[in-house]
């Protein structure tokens, strides 16, 4: 037999670990680096004259020959990965593979299949019968085996000119039909020194349900306290894509975008371009909120009057980037709650962007409803409608506009972006309103806006948002328009229409240290009250230490303004105690008091799911002195936290919270983490405690499902299966999934994984003899199916206690024998890798197996 240098892997599908192997990998080398040719008989393989006959090797005999099947597959096209998938390979007279490939496949992923005739004319959903140069010049293919990887090179014409990460609406997935409910809950119980104790629950409810491409929501809070008790039910609405339009169709009660005009709450009917269905190379925000905890502190985040946000944090800087806001502009009030009871406050400024789009693309959204009043607010609720329109005219320029129209309200819009190269981009627009005010009024005025967005690489300052407002004495944008007139003096907001108002949000790194800025202040015509909120601080790593520096302050209506500033240093103790650190703090406020805080907190478990905070303060009003401790876990089912705080002057608090979400889908009923707005649902044949990459806590359960939470809507999303974490009764091949999901879709995948015991099987035959290399071996368990190695070993996983394996190789009755495997389950493993090792006799066969 001739045989040339190579490697012969003889399986089928790719190995989840370097135990597949022992079954089906040998490599044959020559003693040469030429490409001469070698002979030897294949009964050196198997050793005795008896089993020459029984084994075919001729195919290896040829270069790069291997076994055709079916492969998982990573597709790269022009050097980009476009995704996982199982392709299935056939061999050429010489045993080189070669990819089944369909028409479908290629237009998915990107192929401008319709540009060439010969190619419209094969079946879309059979494999070609030339190759694909035969069809595309210059286009070729090229399967790298030991990799797994098929290459494409695709002439740069055959190519869809979408983007280069484009991918075809027909491959979003809109998912299965489910229900669910998506849910925080959390709560407080303060007793002072008094002993007169207060509590204090929140509820934060996102329920829904998926019929096709549709989709229902409801967004909902409840809210309990010693003398209150409140129940708001924020939002309900449906959607639906419009593929075609690259646009989103809403019914119900949402919100307008707020690109134009000033975002607005309705109950009606709306389409909107949803930019994120373009890919990223051609796309043109809620805000993240950073503060600091003296304590165990309540976090309370209030958006149009609505209460959107409430979770309790440890001592010491946080941030919060996990919003559900209800509009898409319109300025959070931050309230952070101490232990003690002490509140502070501040506003983070929330607004559109500079209005810039790529030459050509068009933005647009139109809307007719009925006004919804904010939250805690007196106005009116008039029937409207509003449309805006936003065009990309060239690299340098957007042109925008938009206009607003109801019984007692009108207004325009015009304005332009302008492209500033490496300095970002700024818009500047004017909008015209005349309203009838609620005392019979007529009021005109304009109201000029500019927006900057960007970043100066000279400095490298990022500007994600930085505005300007000025109105006319006369302007009313249309929601300040329908606020109701009751005569009362300490209504300001009303009798005093805005004037100027100035906005920023910008970071900035120094020679390794990063600092930011947030803020606005917000004058009114015929009064010299101001609204002012400012956030301001840096943040600093040096020799494995951080540091941060951070200022508050806040002051809108009549109130007093509110003001701290904190210092804190976080030091590793990663020496002594993996994912460790010990912390100090130092703040103080406008009333004097200083607080100190030295701590403790880390991680735990292997994925990091669990986190702890011991924390001990002195403050210097009265010498009070606290101790409090923190904790939070992340499980399979949801994630947990509570915390404990007691002061030297006998108060106390216990805290507690719990977010997650319950999921009925087709294959029962699932609880889990939070699921964000895309989620997939993980089915895995019953196999349970499979976990994955980057998804702390999360595990199939006992049903073998898993909820995969907060995937990207229209981009591919991997899904990878932690092999290094198997329970030891289960295995898989399998190690990515891949899916493409559209907006708030539950899409389902599922993950073959056999449930059984894991097993090295050690074959004999009578007369010593031994089983051929090559064999193929099957079960009498679905799925479950290996090949014999040069030593008659073969490897099984998911296997029952009692399984029968049919051995064959060739076609013939003396070419096949049947072995009965027994594992007794009470044996204790003699390896840490779970693997069992066992002997087997295999017995010849008298009659055909089926």
């Amino acid at each position: 037999m001739i045989f040339r240098r190579q490697f012969l892997p003889i399986i089928v599908k790719r190995p989840s670990s370097n135990l597949h192997y022992l079954a089906g990998v040998l490599l044959l080398a020559s003693v040469d680096a030429s490409a001469r040719d070698y002979y030897f008989s294949p009964s050196s393989l198997e050793g005795d004259a008896q089993s020459q006959a029984d084994v075919d090797l001729s195919l290896f005999s040829k270069s790069n020959a291997q076994l055709p099947g079916v492969y998982s597959t990573s597709i790269v096209l022009n050097k980009q990965k476009l995704e996982e998938v199982s392709l299935t390979y056939t061999n050429d007279e010489d045993g080189v593979l070669h990819p089944a490939l369909s028409p479908d496949q290629l237009r998915k992923w990107g192929i401008r299949i319709d540009a060439y005739p010969d190619l419209v004319q094969q079946p879309t959903d059979k494999p070609l019968t030339q190759p694909l140069g035969h069809f595309i010049p210059d286009a070729s293919v090229n399967f790298d085996f030991n990799t797994m990887t098929l290459r494409i090179s695709m002439p740069q014409a055959a190519i869809s000119n979408e983007g280069r990460d484009y991918i075809d609406p027909s491959r979003w997935e809109d998912g299965v039909p489910t229900a669910f409910a998506d849910y925080s809950i959390s709560g407080a119980q303060h007793t002072d020194s008094d002993n007169k104790t207060d509590t204090n629950q929140y509820l934060n409810l996102r329920s829904g349900a998926n019929l096709g491409g549709w989709r229902m929501r409801n967004y909902s809070t409840w809210s309990k306290s010693d003398d209150t008790n409140s129940w708001q039910s924020i939002n309900t609405w449906v959607a639906h894509d419009i593929d075609i339009l690259k646009a989103q169709f809403t019914a119900g009660q949402s919100s307008t975008r707020g690109d134009v005009f000033d975002s607005i709450q309705y109950n009606g009917v709306n389409i909107a371009t949803d930019e994120d269905m373009l890919p990223y190379s051609q796309r043109g925000f809620a805000p993240t909120i950073r503060g600091t905890a003296t304590s165990n502190a309540e976090i309370s985040i209030r958006q149009n009057g609505y209460l959107i946000y409430q979770a309790s944090v440890a001592p010491g800087a946080f941030e919060i980037k996990d919003l559900y806001s209800t509009t898409n502009s319109g300025d959070l009030e931050v309230t952070v709650k101490e232990a003690d009871g002490t509140e502070h406050k501040f506003t983070q400024p929330y607004s559109s962007l500079a209005l810039m789009q790529r030459p050509g693309q068009m933005k647009y959204e139109a809307t007719v409803a009925r006004y919804r009043e904010d939250g805690g607010t007196n106005a009116n609720e008039p029937l409207f409608a509003q449309g805006s329109v936003v065009y990309g005219l060239n690299n340098f320029s957007t042109l925008y506009g938009g206009l607003t129209g109801s019984e007692d309200y009108y207004a325009a819009n015009v304005g332009t972006g302008i492209a500033l190269g490496a300095f970002g981009s700024v818009s500047l627009d004017i909008t015209l309103a005349q309203a009838r005010l609620d005392n019979d009024e007529t009021s005109t005025g304009q109201s000029l806006r500019l927006l900057y967005t960007g970043k100066i690489e000279s400095t490298d300052t990022n500007f994600t948002l930085a505005g300007y407002r000025y109105s006319t004495h006369g302007y009313y944008s249309f929601a300040d328009a329908n606020q109701k007139y009751d005569a009362d003096e300490d209504d300001w907001q009303f009798r005093y229409n805005k004037h100027n108002r100035l906005q920023l949000s910008v970071s900035q790194n120094v020679l390794g240290t990063s600092l930011y800025l947030s803020g606005y202040q917000q004058d009114y015509w015929n009064t010299s009250k101001k609204e002012r909120s400012l956030s301001a601080g840096l943040n600093r790593t040096l020799y494995g230490m951080s540091f941060h520096l951070a200022y508050t302050y806040n002051k809108t209506d009549d109130n007093n303004s509110d003001q701290m500033v904190s210092f804190g240093v976080s030091v590793p103790l990663s020496k002594w105690l993996p994912n460790s650190w010990a912390n100090y703090n130092l703040s103080n406020n406008k009333g004097g008091d200083t607080r100190q805080n030295l701590g403790f907190n880390g991680t735990l478990l292997d994925d990091q799911r669990l986190s702890y905070s011991l924390q001990q303060s002195r403050s210097n009003h009265d010498g009070e002195s606290s101790s409090s401790v923190y904790g939070s876990y992340r499980s399979q089912y949801a994630n947990f936290n509570s915390g404990y705080y007691y002061s030297s002057d006998n108060s106390q608090q216990l805290s507690y919270g719990v977010s997650g979400a319950i999921v009925a889908h087709p294959h029962g009923v699932t609880l889990s983490q939070p699921l964000g707005d895309t989620f997939a649902i993980i089915n895995a044949r019953g196999a349970s405690g499979i976990r994955f990459q980057n998804q702390r806590g999360v595990a199939t359960d006992v049903f073998g499902n898993a909820i995969i939470p907060s995937l990207t809507p229209y981009q591919i999303n991997n899904i990878r299966v932690d092999t290094t974490s198997l329970p030891e009764d289960v295995d898989t091949n399998a190690t990515t999934l891949t899916t493409i999901p559209s907006r708030s879709a539950a899409v389902a995948a599922t993950l073959e994984a056999q449930v059984g015991y894991r097993a090295l099987i050690k074959l004999s035959r009578s007369q010593n003899r031994s089983v051929p290399f090559g064999a193929i071996a099957s079960a009498n368990v679905k799925g479950v199916t290996g090949i014999v190695d040069d030593t008659s070993t073969l490897y099984l996983a998911g296997i029952g206690e009692s399984t029968r394996l049919l051995i064959k190789w060739g076609t013939g009755l003396d070419q096949q024998c049947a072995a009965q495997i027994t594992i007794d389950a009470t044996q204790p493993l003699t390896n840490p890798t779970g693997i069992r090792t066992i002997d087997a006799l295999c017995q010849q066969v008298t009659a055909h197996a089926e």
